[in-house]
């Protein structure tokens, strides 16, 4: 787009900005500067707000850029991610949620420590939250850089770059001056704008081929170069055995490592009781299903409008395949209504990516500040004292955390959205995961058994990443001249996710520490009835 079609769909996509920069201006001036208002709003929001918070957490660029385009590209093999995405809600709702509202008052950690030495398990649980939200926060700058090229015009690796500088400016304007106040209200009008401007889009897709669904996949079908087979499995996870343990791998991640992402837990904790902590996971469930239900239909609506060959033209990843619908299904490249679609949807894709990276940056922060300051170095102030110091401690965090982000952002800035967040998941699921699960469920658990269930699923997931294609040996990896590639799937799960299991198994059997049956008696009746919770 040029002249003053690109000025409108900049003037359209600026407009969000202006809007959350005023939000989170307007409610750093109501704030009363405490941890808890920092980390959790001061528990006020409502299950139905909180709802639509975590919607607008948990449906990143992965869903809204990367899904679409995997099915587009990929067809029936691209609806693995939808799925996985799903269902992994089942788990948090029935396992987590009510439980960890309970035991926890800030972080992942506040749950493992409550009946464990306290100074080991913060240490290791804070720094894989750390270490999992950098990997999420990469995905959404890949995302935001893609986007914005596109917006502009340009596809040069300068766009990308700064558009990867200035999200990273802005989540960290967000977290340090509005905390977790702000960043919920930017995810609530990020989950509107987004739930709406999906509805429209499949409403246009929709009139576009008179309501016929077969049709629709009919000529995403003859389009894709593939016939029959992009509606079938295996064109991407199906031949070799190493594409078919991928898919199992990425399945496991998907579906379990929801439950270990630092910023989903952190919501549960913005609500006043349990209850509302688990009707909130309904809320979500219900709209984040609606979401992916037209994800697929849009996916599809790509391959068919646009055409796999052009997508790959615009970005190899298909990062891009949702605005370049939009722009078809509005009129066309040079047309008004077009342009006016496309900016609208690129601004609620911008929304989203601003909105996820809050939120993942705020429980990050959270855990440098709430579990690794705060248990290495305790000040010899008053609690008042201290808790102000840990919030200045996660505002200067998020700072940090947000250089870390950039630079791997723009590393990485030519690989899928949806992809890089399946490794996310994937460490969350082997570092996270079994410690809560064993924390929460398993009498006999020690402090050993939960620092080694942390490292045992960390340590592997990130080592056998770093061995994989993802990182060398490919045309599509990070360093695609160099070769250390000796592990060959390219997601860890189905590996490092039991490792951590086994890691937290060995380290509590091979352990002399004595579990403490009253502090897993207290632990059990908080979790289940909520008497002593914060």
């Amino acid at each position: 787009m040029t002249g003053d079609h690109q000025t409108l769909a900049l003037l359209l996509f600026g407009g969000f900005v202006a809007v959350t920069l005023g939000i989170t201006t307007w409610v750093s001036r109501r704030r009363r500067g405490s941890a808890e208002e920092f980390y959790t709003g001061g528990r006020l929001f409502s299950p139905m707000e909180n709802g639509f918070a975590i919607t607008g957490d948990y449906i990143s660029a992965a869903s809204f850029l990367g899904v679409t385009g995997l099915i587009a590209l990929y067809g029936y093999d691209g609806l693995l991610y939808v799925v996985g995405f799903l269902v992994a809600w089942l788990v948090v709702l029935f396992l987590v949620a009510e439980l960890v509202r309970n035991c926890g008052r800030f972080t992942l950690a506040d749950v493992v420590a409550a009946r464990m030495s306290e100074r080991p398990v913060r240490i290791a649980a804070g720094t894989s939250s750390v270490v999992v939200s950098v990997l999420y926060l990469v995905a959404q700058m890949v995302g935001a850089g893609s986007l914005v090229a596109l917006l502009l015009g340009r596809t040069s690796g300068a766009a990308q770059a700064w558009t990867v500088i200035g999200v990273g400016a802005l989540m960290v304007v967000y977290v340090s001056l509005g905390g977790m106040r702000a960043t919920t209200w930017i995810q609530i009008v990020k989950a509107v704008l987004l739930l709406g401007g999906t509805v429209a889009l499949t409403v246009l897709l929709l009139l576009r081929f008179h309501g016929d669904v077969d049709r629709l996949l009919v000529t995403a079908a003859q389009r894709s170069g593939h016939g029959d087979a992009f509606l079938a499995p295996g064109l991407k996870y199906g031949g070799s055995w190493t594409a078919r343990l991928d898919f199992i791998s990425l399945g496991l991640a998907l579906v379990l490592g929801t439950a270990g992402l630092p910023h989903i837990l952190s919501r549960f904790y913005t609500v006043p009781t349990a209850r509302a902590a688990r009707r909130s996971a309904v809320w979500s469930i219900g709209l984040i299903g609606g979401f992916y239900l037209l994800t697929i239909v849009l996916g599809f609506g790509a391959a068919a409008v646009v055409g796999p060959a052009a997508l790959r033209a615009s970005n190899a990843a298909g990062n891009t395949a949702m605005p370049l619908l939009a722009l078809d299904l509005g009129g066309g490249a040079g047309s008004t209504g077009g342009t006016v679609l496309f900016a609208v949807v690129a601004a609620v894709a911008f929304a989203t990516i601003l909105a996820v990276v809050a939120g993942v940056t705020l429980a990050s922060s959270a855990s440098v500040a709430h579990d690794l300051y705060a248990t290495l170095r305790r000040s010899s102030g008053g609690q008042k004292g201290e808790a102000r110091r840990e919030v200045a401690v996660a505002r200067s965090a998020a700072v940090g955390i947000g250089v870390v982000a950039i630079a791997l952002g723009l590393l990485a800035r030519d690989l899928n959205v949806a992809y890089l967040v399946g490794l996310a998941f994937a460490v969350a699921a082997s570092a996270n995961l079994p410690v809560l699960m064993y924390s929460l469920f398993w009498r006999g658990f020690t402090t050993r058994g939960a620092v080694w269930a942390v490292y045992g699923g960390l340590l592997p997931a990130l080592g056998l990443v770093l061995l994989s294609p993802v990182v060398s040996g490919s045309p599509g990896s990070l360093f695609p001249r160099v070769d250390f590639q000796y592990f060959p799937l390219q997601n860890p799960g189905i590996v490092s996710i039991p490792l951590g299991f086994l890691a937290g198994w060995l380290g509590t059997v091979t352990s002399d520490e004595m579990p403490d049956d009253a502090k897993y008696a207290e632990t059990e009746v908080r979790s289940l009835t909520g008497a002593g919770a914060v």
